[in-house]
């Protein structure tokens, strides 16, 4: 009987620490940004450029992180969760997809990952901000570095 239970608890461990790993292997595989060939901006580059009107920046994290950190001051707001996002970004680009977008998420990943998508979908100038709102091995992020941001409400 204490075999049995010896065992029995073997396994449990054996599964625990199984899953665990497998945790930690899925968590850093979200952490990772994928390799974006295209063009990369600095925090303060992608501020001076979007407020000058030289690109469109876009942030394309979710409603509930704009309300948590506020919006960079010249960005545009898009949840890239949108089943429509590339027609709301054909909107805001009148149609141009030749035309400089920079895309900021929290730390570089989701950017990079959406970066690759809209290049294939025939984006021709789309432009990665690794170090997002959040900081990134990229550097210290928006937020971080004392970028101006402006608070999000509902319907902004």
């Amino acid at each position: 009987m204490a075999e049995k239970t010896n065992l029995a608890r073997r396994w449990v461990l054996l599964g625990g620490g199984a899953a665990l790993v497998a945790g930690f292997a899925i968590r850093e595989y979200r952490l990772i940004p994928q390799d974006y060939s295209g063009d990369q901006l600095d925090v303060a580059q992608a501020h001076q450029s979007a407020v000058s009107g030289d690109i469109l920046l876009v942030d394309i994290r979710t409603p509930r992180e704009w309300k948590a950190t506020g919006i960079g001051q010249g960005a545009q707001p898009l949840d890239m969760r949108r089943d429509d996002f590339v027609s709301a970004l054909l909107q805001l680009t009148d149609g141009d997809q030749s035309g400089p977008i920079a895309l900021i998420c929290a730390r570089g990943v989701r950017s990079a990952r959406l970066s690759n998508q809209l290049t294939e979908a025939g984006f021709t100038n789309i432009i990665d901000v690794p170090e997002g709102m959040l900081g990134s091995a990229a550097g210290p992020g928006w937020v971080r570095s004392g970028l101006p941001v402006e608070t999000y409400s509902e319907g902004t």
